[in-house]
């Protein structure tokens, strides 16, 4: 009786062992999916971070491009007013002239 006692006991602590050891590789296996699914969410972040700072240098590059245009655009403006006032100070120097005469 003693003996079959050990055994049953014997038993159920292998199968405590074999169950224990279930429940760890079923906790590895987990740890080792979540892990797996933060270094996926990492590499998301980085290559969405990349794509941002691409996308801020081609919008700088636009801004550039922009300002460089509307600089020039004003300084040609301004050339065609300055030619304006040579156009009448040289048509009220004309009139002087005329009525002087």
């Amino acid at each position: 009786m003693k003996n079959i006692l050990n055994a049953v006991i014997a038993t159920a602590f292998v199968a405590l062992v074999i169950s224990c050891n279930k429940q760890k590789s079923t906790i590895e296996e987990t740890k080792d999916a979540d892990k797996q699914v933060i270094e996926s969410r990492k590499d998301k972040v980085d290559a969405d971070a990349k794509y941002a700072t691409e996308q801020a240098d081609v919008n700088a590059d636009i801004n550039k491009a922009n300002i460089k245009a509307n600089k020039e655009a004003l300084k040609a403006q301004l050339d065609a007013e300055k030619i304006a006032v040579d156009a009448d100070a040289e048509a009220a120097k004309a009139k002087i002239d005329a009525e002087n005469r």
